[in-house]
């Protein structure tokens, strides 16, 4: 029996050629028609059974093994986001405004070739791997909800997701059980006021100001209303006024996001939030409308599984750290699968030893160490097999 490692080794060129083809052609979210396409037809070759269209724009493979077992799901998005890349590489984005800024180009690449490898044992493994190929992580409502409303884990037993991360170093994977990353609500408020000259502030409602008022004061809801040991984070990211530099607003926009890990600390804020713009619009004679949006639950890692795969990524060669890290303020609707079936996500660290930095995710210069993927790939791989074969790994 071929090594696992060796054999994904072996494909490695594969896998680096796939994700620059995909960081090449981006598609954003709730539009991706080329990606699911190519990752349908990528399955099909391999003779595995495909679901294109689940949930929409999903894609779900199944490798049936040549002996009766478990079912084990493991799932990668595909969706870009809506950024004018500015790195000049090879492959850079051939659509304006579009980029591959967060890694998942390559999460679908490390998908692709592992199901290739798996493949060629399928006669050997003891139950099922199904690749849930998920569009939408981006932008809720995401591809995750309506992807399992359509049936992508029926049957499965337990399910494996990882985050590649650049800022995290190469050779490290992050694991934790419990949340691992936050709940992520939304809100919009506008005030409105009365325009006026600027020269004459006394017979205006500046919007402006009531707007200042409350962002300065918004910080206070977490410093003062949330119990000092739990988690949140409330930010402004988005403060609009569409006026003259003389002339006294009289509407401002303002949008932000809420972070937290507990169902009723993400209540408190919502509630807090409101009652914090009544009474200041109250104080300046303003009116508002605010509405708030919830979006993905936390990532909430079932504790079994969360350490079986820590003990797995231990015998990863290139593993160098298995860190317990602490909760992540980023969200992912990977949080829906793990509402439904056991199951585990973990960062795979992406920082190229010798850069000196990383560029964060989500900026037009983002890029990750491409060696990561094959880390990610042998973990997820030695993960299914052991947990198929009740811990006697086919390929050793």
């Amino acid at each position: 029996m071929d090594n696992l490692f060796s054999t994904l080794q072996n494909y490695f060129e594969e896998m680096v050629s796939i994700r620059r083809y995909l960081h090449a052609n981006p598609e954003l979210s709730f539009q991706e028609v080329h990606t699911p396409a190519y990752i349908a037809n990528y399955h099909r070759e391999l003779g595995l059974e495909v679901r294109e269209g689940v949930g929409e724009r999903g894609v779900v493979a199944t490798l049936r093994g040549g002996k009766p077992g478990k079912t084990v799901a493991l799932r990668a998005d595909f969706d870009a986001l809506a950024i004018q890349e500015l790195n000049e590489l090879p492959y850079k984005s051939k659509v304006d405004g579009v980029m591959h800024a967060c890694g998942h180009d390559g999460h679908t690449a490390t998908l692709l070739v592992l199901a290739k490898v798996l493949s060629e044992i399928r006669e050997e493994i003891a139950g099922n791997v199904v690749f849930i190929h998920q569009h939408a992580e981006e932008i809720t409502p995401g591809g995750a909800k309506a992807m399992i409303e359509d049936g992508c884990l029926d049957g499965v037993d337990v399910i494996f997701g990882t985050h590649l991360w650049a800022p995290t170093p190469l050779g490290d994977i992050w694991v934790r059980s419990g949340p691992i990353m936050a709940a992520a609500d939304g809100f919009e408020i506008t005030i409105q006021g009365k325009g006026g000259h600027g020269a004459e502030p006394h017979k205006s409602i500046d919007a402006v100001v009531v707007g200042s008022q409350f962002v300065t004061q918004l910080q206070t809801i977490v410093s003062r209303r949330v119990d000092p040991l739990k988690s949140a984070v409330v930010s402004v990211g988005h403060f609009e006024a569409l006026n003259p530099f003389n002339v006294i607003a009289d509407q401002v926009v303002l949008k932000g996001t809420v972070r937290t890990f507990e169902d009723d600390v993400r209540s408190l804020i919502e509630k807090e939030i409101e009652t914090l713009i009544k009474s200041v619009c109250d104080g300046f004679h303003a009116t508002y409308e605010f509405n708030y949006y919830r979006g993905y639950p936390p990532v909430v890692n079932h504790k079994k599984e969360t350490h079986y795969l820590a003990e797995v990524a231990c015998q990863i060669p290139e593993v160098r750290n298995v860190v317990e890290c602490q909760p992540l303020m980023i969200s992912e609707d990977f949080a829906y699968y793990l509402e439904k079936v056991p199951g585990t996500f973990f960062i795979t660290g992406a920082k190229n030893p010798e850069w000196e930095t990383a560029y964060p995710h989500h900026h037009a210069r983002f890029d990750f160490d491409e060696s990561a993927m094959l880390i990610a790939a042998k973990t997820l791989g030695l993960a299914t097999l052991n947990y198929l074969n009740q811990g006697k790994c086919l390929m050793k």
